[in-house]
This record gives C-alpha cells, sequence and structure tokens, in this order.
C-alpha cells in the first residue's frame, strides 16, 4: 500500500526540500511515500507493482580524475542491472570510478544511501543518464529520503537533471 503525500502533508524535511526542487525544476511527477524504506531497487519495485528495471537508481561514485583529484559522479541506471565501472570510467574520461562511501554520499548529495534523488543536491553534480532506462514508459526514482520515490520518464529525467546520455553496463 502507497500514501502518496500533498504539500500540506507534514513530510520529512528531506521530502519537502526534493518536493521544492522537482516543483522548481517544472517536474510533473508524483511524490509517493511508500510504508517502508525501499533502499533496494528490488524492493522498490515490489512496493510500486513494477518492473525493477524502471526504477532509476541514483548511484553516486568518487571518480579518480587523470589529475589524481576525486571527484562526485552520478550515474542514473536501471535497477536491472549493475553499472559496468570501466566502461563508464573510460565514457566519462576519468581514470576510475569507485562505489562512494556513506559519509561522501550525504555530504555531496544532502541525502542518505538509499534515498539520494537525481536532483536537490547542494550543489551540481556530474551527472550521467544510463540509455537502458529509455525502454520504460514510466520511471521511478528516489525522492531525497529511503521511502519516497516519485514518477517520471526518460525524457522529464533528462531534462531535470541535464544529464549525459550513455550506456552503463
Amino acid at each position: 500500500m502507497t500514501a502518496e503525500t500533498t504539500p500540506g502533508d507534514a513530510e520529512h524535511p528531506s521530502i519537502a526540500y526534493f518536493r521544492s526542487e522537482l516543483t522548481r525544476l517544472g517536474g510533473t511527477g508524483r511524490i509517493v511515500v511508500l510504508p517502508d524504506s525501499v533502499h533496494t531497487a528490488a524492493l522498490a519495485a515490489q512496493s510500486l507493482g513494477c518492473e525493477v528495471g524502471a526504477i532509476a537508481n541514483s548511484l553516486l561514485f568518487a571518480a579518480t580524475t587523470d589529475a589524481g583529484t576525486t571527484e562526485p559522479v552520478l550515474v542514473l541506471t536501471s535497477g536491472a542491472h549493475r553499472v559496468d565501472v570501466d566502461l563508464v570510467a573510460a565514457t566519462i574520461g576519468v581514470r576510475s570510478l569507485k562505489r562512494a562511501r556513506p559519509d561522501f554520499v550525504k555530504a555531496t548529495t544532502g541525502q542518505v544511501i538509499g534515498g539520494v534523488s537525481p536532483i536537490a543536491h547542494p550543489a551540481p553534480i556530474p551527472t550521467y543518464l544510463d540509455r537502458s532506462l529509455a525502454r520504460y514508459d514510466l520511471l521511478w526514482a528516489a525522492a531525497g529520503h529511503p521511502a519516497a520515490v516519485f514518477s517520471t520518464d526518460y525524457p522529464e529525467l533528462r531534462a531535470l537533471t541535464g544529464a549525459t546520455e550513455l550506456d552503463a553496463n
């Protein structure tokens, strides 16, 4: 069972902030707060009654640049598969990609693992959108909290994030 929130509902501050950013960016999707945390694509898909591939995971990576610095990179990919970090690193021109540690995720996105949304971060993050998500008419992505998701579609997600399209696996 899901509970759709409306702007008047009492909601977690991270969801409220996400809502304001979604509105500011012209997003049209609805935000749904599920009864339990949906910190994996499989749990989210089960709760929403959709295919796991229609879950747009927001995965933060620590990219090592050719200059040896570490920079955040956000990859939006289908919940049905894993990111090929070597392929993505070569595609975006960095030395390596590693899954970000929880403290790096929180500091970079302002959100916790399992609730990282594709938008509403304290500062812009280079974002890449896996083309495999385009096969789904309706996508669901985290809305800034582990129990919150929002609906969107591929063109809107690309527009909201300004993401560069790529093949992530």
